[in-house]
């Protein structure tokens, strides 16, 4: 239960962890609300289908690090459940089985505004706080490829990250003024001046002399990550080698084991990603929307090797039709497009300016105040911007 004061205004956050960006999309968004806002905002995160959702759908957290590795049975899920008669339907026939348990959600999380960052729960979601007069606003973690799923008729608005989500809602059947084109939230660290580079390799204890490629796979590791270092180490790259595992325990593990022919640091999952990335020359890293667009606001160039199929085509699409990076699908082809840069650091240079100027980082603080003018008229209070 809530312990919010009544004449506080107090938001409510949707998510669930399948997949990290749910999780730290809602957090950006606190935050930042707490950044503009101070204590004036009462802020709640609930997981939804592991607190929440009846059985077997509460199982969707613990199966989707099983699924995330199966592309072909996620990409076959993904296009079939993907139309706007499909999720109708889908929901239609969802609703009697789910009411209970969000009726028991908001009585027991009062809230003068209800905000999901999960594309799955929305129209039940909508249809749940309409009972209760609650203001419902989604807020899109997906930055291109966004399922039929994340629009919702019934929202009172739609915060998108890029002009092509919006045109999809449009497809939809959402009016235009239902949405918003904002951007992806990201926490304040990923928006902030940091040290110059020099400095950050010095701290950092990375070398001065050689450009700096960063090697990601997410939060868990995911994507040929393994493959794709032993293909730079093996090409004798003039390059230092960062390789970022998450928190893939066992990867980390056996890359520290491996005997390097050229410089390469090997981390687990760390909390220093701003200064890695602001101290980097180039970012390889799965096509995650929150990796990219923290990538953006550092004006790094991309180099993208992995995607989850159906759900991230359009950040691949995104990031090359724009000119911020290069699509890498085979090892082979990370260590082509890192050689080529490195003969023509004039073009990466050129490819770094794109993917800065591409970059949102005060998107986290502009949703923000969408959501606190929103919550702020449900509950009539009044607060000191």
């Amino acid at each position: 239960m809530s312990k919010t004061p009544p004449d506080k205004p107090h938001i409510l956050f949707l998510f669930s962890d399948t997949g990290g960006g749910h999780r730290s999309a809602a957090e950006a968004i606190i935050e930042a609300i707490g950044l503009e806002f101070g204590d004036q905002i009462g802020t709640e995160m609930v997981d939804i289908f592991l607190q929440y959702a009846p059985p077997p759908i509460n199982l969707a957290p613990r199966i989707y690090p099983t699924l995330s590795r199966m592309p072909d049975l996620w990409e076959l899920g993904y296009r079939i459940s993907d139309g706007k008669r499909r999720t109708r339907f889908a929901y239609t026939m969802l609703w009697p089985y789910v009411r209970r348990s969000l009726d028991r959600l908001l009585e027991e999380h009062p809230a003068s505004l209800v905000v999901s960052v999960h594309q799955l729960i929305n129209t039940p979601v909508s249809r749940a706080t309409k009972k209760l007069g609650i203001p419902f606003i989604t807020v899109v973690t997906d930055l291109v490829s966004t399922h039929a799923a994340w629009y919702c008729n019934q929202a009172d608005l739609v915060v998108v990250p890029t002009e092509e989500a919006y045109q999809r809602g449009l497809e939809m059947g959402l009016k235009a003024d239902q949405m918003r084109v904002v951007g992806l939230p990201v926490a304040d660290r990923f928006c902030k001046p940091l040290a110059d580079e020099r400095v950050l390799r010095e701290q950092l204890g990375w070398r001065q002399d050689l450009p700096v490629a960063v090697l990601v796979g997410g939060g868990e590791g995911m994507g040929p990550l393994a493959t794709t270092a032993r293909a730079i180490d093996e090409a004798h790259l003039p390059l230092q080698l960062i390789i970022v595992t998450g928190r893939n325990r066992i990867l980390r593990e056996q890359l520290e084991r491996v005997r390097w022919q050229i410089p390469v640091k090997v981390y687990g999952f760390v909390t220093e990603m701003p200064e890695f990335m602001r101290a980097a020359d180039i970012l390889i890293t799965k096509a995650g929307p929150g990796t990219i667009c923290e990538a953006f606001i550092a004006g790094l160039p991309l180099i993208l090797y992995s995607k989850m199929p159906g759900q991230e085509d359009g950040n691949v699409d995104f990031v090359v039709e724009h000119g911020a990076g290069v699509w890498a699908p085979q090892p082979g082809l990370v260590v082509r497009a890192l050689q080529h840069w490195l003969k023509r650091p004039e073009e990466r240079l050129k490819t770094a300016r794109i993917s800065l100027k591409l970059g949102r980082p005060q998107a986290a603080r502009q949703i923000a105040r969408l959501l606190v003018e929103r919550a702020c008229r449900q509950s009539s209070a009044k607060i000191r911007v």
